[in-house]
C-alpha cells in the first residue's frame, strides 16, 4: 500500500482511536472483511503469547546460566557475551523483513517458520557440544524470534477491532513485562532442581514442547493465509533489507558489546550503522517514488500516533530493562544471593506489571495518551523510590526492601507498554500490520541495548575506578531514561489535545 493509500484508510474511519468507528465500537474482524468477528481470535491470541513468551524469556534466562555454561563447555568470556549478544543481534535483524513477509504471504504461515526454527534452534542449543556450535545456535534461535514476533501484533490487528482490540494488546503487554522480568526466576528453578552441570542445557530443552503445542495449535487456530494471484510477483526490496540490516547490525553490535562489558567493537562502527540507515531511508522514498513496494513504507511515519509512540516505546524499553540487567547481577555479586533468589528479588516489578498491562489494555479507549502519561510518572516516582531505600539499605535484606518501590514501578510499566502499543499501531493498515510491529519492536531491541550499554558502563564505573559496582548510579541513568519518555508522552498528548480542539 501507498502513502496516500494509508491516508485514504484513515480517512475512511478504518482504524480510529481506539474502540471508536463514526462514534461506535466496532465488531472484531478477520481480514477477509467480513465484519463477522472470527470465533477463533481468542484462541489464536493465547497461541501468539505463548510462543512471544517463549522467544522474550530466552533474552533474559540464559544469563543466570553463563557461569554453568562457562564451567561445562570452557567457555571464554567473549563465547558468554556472544551466548546473550548474538540473540539480541539476531533478533532485531529479522524483525522488520519477516514482518513484511508475514504481511504478503499470510502471518499463520510465517509464524509457524519461526516456532518450528525457534524449536529446533533451542535444541540445538540444548545439544551443543562446544562454546562455537551454542554460540551458532543462539544466532538462529534469535533470528527465529524475530521472525515470529511481528506476526503476533500483525494477528492482534488483523484479528481484533474496538475495545477487544485493547483488551488484547493489553494482554501482550503483560506478556512483554512478565517475560522479561520472571527469566531469572524460571532459569534459578531449572538450575536449582537439575543441578548447574546439566540444569543449563534444560534452559533451552525445555522450549521443545512448547514449540511443538504452538504449532499444532497455530494450523488449527490461526486465520488462514489470504488468496494470492500466482502470476503476482512479490517485491522483496533486497536492497532496502541489506541496507537496514547493515544500520541495525551496526548501531546493535557496539552497544550490547558495551552493555556487557566488551570492548571488541569500536563506537565508529555505530556511526556506519546511522549513516547505513540513512541511506536505507533515501532508497526507500525513492523506491516508492518508483511506483515499487518498499520494505518500510515511510508513510507509516505519517500516520497519525506511529512516530511519537515508537519513540516513547524505544526511549522506556531503554530505561526499564536495565533495571533487572543491574539488579541481578548486584544482589548475586555483592550481596552473595543465589540465581534464584536474585531472580525473586525482582518479582514485585513483575507482578505488578502482569495485574496492570490486562486493566491498561481495557482503559486505553478511554484515556489513550493520559493512560501512559501516568504510567511513565509513576514508574519514575518507584525508581525514585528504590534510589532511597539503596542509598539506606547496605545488606542482604536490601531484597525485601525494594519489594515495595519495585511493585510500584511495576504498577506504572503496566500501563505503559501495552497501552501505547495500541495507541501506536492503531491506525495503522491491516495490511500493513507486520511491517509496522517489527519496526516498532526494531526499535525497543535498539533501545534495550543502548539502554543496557549505558547503565552497564556506569554500573561497573566503581569496579574500574578499585571500588564496587554502582547500582545507585545506574539506577539514576535509567530514572533519567523514563523521564526522557515521560517527557515524549506528554509532549505526544498536548499534540492531541491541541489536534482535538482544532476544526477538523
Amino acid at each position: 500500500m501507498t502513502g496516500d493509500g494509508i491516508r485514504a484508510a484513515d480517512a475512511t474511519g478504518r482504524n480510529r482511536p481506539p474502540g471508536t468507528a463514526h462514534g461506535h465500537a466496532s465488531p472484531a474482524r478477520d481480514e477477509r472483511g467480513s465484519g463477522e468477528a472470527d470465533p477463533r481470535r481468542w484462541k489464536a491470541l493465547w497461541v501468539c503469547l505463548v510462543a512471544g513468551f517463549m522467544t522474550l524469556l530466552d533474552v533474559s534466562i540464559v544469563n543466570v546460566a553463563l557461569p554453568s555454561i562457562q564451567t561445562g563447555l570452557q567457555a571464554s568470556p567473549s563465547d558468554l557475551q556472544w551466548v546473550v549478544s548474538g540473540y539480541a543481534l539476531a533478533f532485531g535483524l529479522t524483525l522488520v523483513p519477516s514482518g513484511r513477509i508475514g504481511d504478503v504471504l499470510g502471518r499463520r504461515t510465517v509464524f509457524v517458520v519461526g516456532v518450528v526454527l525457534f524449536g529446533l534452534a533451542s535444541l540445538a542449543c540444548g545439544l551443543a557440544p562446544n562454546s562455537a556450535l551454542l554460540v551458532v545456535a543462539r544466532l538462529v534461535q534469535g533470528a527465529a524470534g524475530g521472525i515470529l514476533n511481528p506476526q503476533v501484533s500483525g494477528l492482534i490487528q488483523q484479528l481484533f477491532r474496538g475495545a477487544e482490540r485493547g483488551r488484547a494488546f493489553g494482554l501482550l503487554g503483560a506478556t512483554i513485562g512478565i517475560s522479561t522480568a520472571v527469566g531469572p526466576v524460571v532459569g534459578g528453578v531449572i538450575l536449582n532442581g537439575l543441578g548447574e552441570q546439566t540444569g543449563w542445557r534444560w534452559i533451552f530443552i525445555v522450549n521443545l514442547p512448547i514449540a511443538a503445542a504452538a504449532v499444532l495449535l497455530a494450523m488449527r487456530w490461526l486465520p488462514d493465509p489470504p488468496a494470492r494471484d500466482p502470476e503476482s510477483r512479490i517485491d522483496a526490496d533486497p536492497v532496502g533489507v541489506v541496507l537496514l540490516g547493515a544500520g541495525v547490525l551496526g548501531i546493535l553490535l557496539p552497544v550490547v558489546e558495551t552493555g556487557r562489558g566488551g570492548a571488541g567493537v569500536p563506537w565508529w562502527v555505530a556511526v556506519v550503522g546511522l549513516a547505513f540507515l540513512i541511506a536505507f531511508f533515501a532508497w526507500e522514498r525513492s523506491y516508492t517514488r518508483r511506483g515499487r513496494s518498499p520494505l518500510v513504507d515511510l508513510a507509516l511515519f505519517r500516520v497519525p500516533g506511529y512516530a511519537p509512540g515508537a519513540a516513547v516505546g524505544t526511549i522506556y524499553f531503554a530505561g526499564f530493562t536495565g533495571i533487572f540487567f543491574v539488579l541481578t547481577i548486584f544482589f548475586q555479586e555483592q550481596l552473595g544471593f543465589t540465581p534464584l533468589l536474585a531472580g525473586l528479588a525482582v518479582t514485585p516489578f513483575a507482578a505488578g506489571s502482569a495485574v496492570t498491562s490486562a486493566i491498561g489494555g481495557r482503559l486505553v479507549s478511554r484515556f489513550e495518551r493520559s493512560l501512559v502519561t501516568v504510567g511513565l510518572t509513576v514508574v519514575l516516582l518507584g525508581l525514585l523510590w528504590v534510589d532511597v531505600v539503596l542509598g539506606a539499605v547496605h545488606d542482604s535484606s536490601l531484597g525485601w526492601w525494594l519489594a515495595g518501590p519495585l511493585l510500584v514501578a511495576g504498577v506504572g510499566s503496566g500501563l505503559v507498554i501495552s497501552p501505547n502499543i495500541t495507541l501506536t499501531v492503531d491506525r495503522v493498515p491491516v495490511e500493513r500490520a507486520g511491517t509496522a510491529g517489527g519496526l516498532l519492536q526494531t526499535g525497543q531491541r535498539i533501545g534495550t541495548a543502548a539502554g543496557i550499554a549505558l547503565v552497564g558502563a556506569v554500573f561497573y564505573s566503581g569496579i574500574a575506578a578499585g571500588g564496587s559496582l554502582d547500582a545507585a548510579g545506574a539506577l539514576r541513568v535509567a530514572a533519567v531514561l523514563v523521564a526522557v519518555a515521560l517527557g515524549a508522552s506528554a509532549l505526544d498528548l498536548r499534540n492531541r489535545r491541541r489536534g482535538a480542539r482544532e476544526p477538523a
